[in-house]
């Protein structure tokens, strides 16, 4: 058995070339993408899959916690990426919608606070900061200064 395949039969998921080509797609991208993308990616591997079939299945493996969803804030696209158990945060450029990943958490010893404070047993949270990255910033300037 190959490695995704223990992944999927340990979260009592059926071993389909379907769900195969996904997680391999997942796993060789560095950053969230969205079901789109993987379809386009499964289509150029002549793969026989639908879009509502790669919907389903991120959203199943979302369930079982094989994958994590990041909602963008226009909500118009859900993005997903291979859960590696890493609590981690999100710089999304609103411009070119690059997503940069933060590994350490400045809210660890708020939730503490909070829990403290309230009784409140924290589970979880999400951060995700949105903004400009220095490219599309320059862009900006540049924009800026042909204008005037």
């Amino acid at each position: 058995m190959t490695p995704k395949s223990d992944k999927l039969k340990s979260n009592d998921l059926k071993n389909t070339k379907q769900r195969t080509a996904i997680l391999n797609i997942l796993e060789k991208n560095n950053q969230p993408v969205s079901a789109e993308d993987i379809y386009s990616v499964l289509k150029s591997q002549n793969l026989s899959v639908s879009l509502s079939t790669v919907y389903r299945t991120l959203e199943t493996m979302a369930e079982k916690k094989l994958v994590t969803k990041l909602n963008m804030q226009d909500n118009s696209k859900t993005l997903f990426e291979i859960n590696h158990e890493i609590h981690k945060h999100y710089l999304i450029c609103l411009g070119c919608k690059k997503i940069i990943s933060i590994m350490s958490c400045p809210l660890e010893n708020y939730e503490k606070k909070l829990s403290e404070e309230t009784g409140f047993l924290v589970e979880g949270h999400r951060l995700d900061i949105y903004g400009y990255c220095p490219e599309c910033r320059e862009n900006m300037s540049d924009e800026n200064s042909t204008v005037n």
